[in-house]
């Protein structure tokens, strides 16, 4: 079960339930990913809604990999979540609010 008060929520990925988390090993990998953007100015971005496809992808895969599951970026693109591309951005909000404490919701 997902503990919010450490960062983690729980999201259901092509039927699966999984728990996310933005560690500093998965933030790190999210400010190497969008061109060493660093915490604050990712929360920043996030909250004025500038998240594309590929955005979505990468801090979905950022928050497996900072749970402990080895999932790839490209293993993410293939999944599927209830509600389509609105719930894979519910799940990122979500993961992102748990994160920077509602900042970046």
């Amino acid at each position: 079960m997902a503990n919010r008060h450490r960062g983690e929520i729980e999201a259901t990925l092509s039927g699966e339930r999984y728990t996310l988390v933005l560690t500093l090993g998965a933030l790190a990998e999210l400010e190497a990913a969008f061109g060493g953007e660093d915490m604050l100015a990712l929360a920043t971005r996030f909250e004025t809604g500038q998240i594309g496809a590929r955005d979505a992808m990468r801090v979905i895969g950022a928050g497996l990999r900072g749970a402990g599951y080895d999932i790839r970026d490209e293993e993410v693109s293939a999944m599927q979540a209830e509600g389509g591309a609105t719930g894979f951005i519910a799940i990122v909000a979500d993961l992102l609010s748990a994160t920077f404490g509602g900042a970046a919701a």
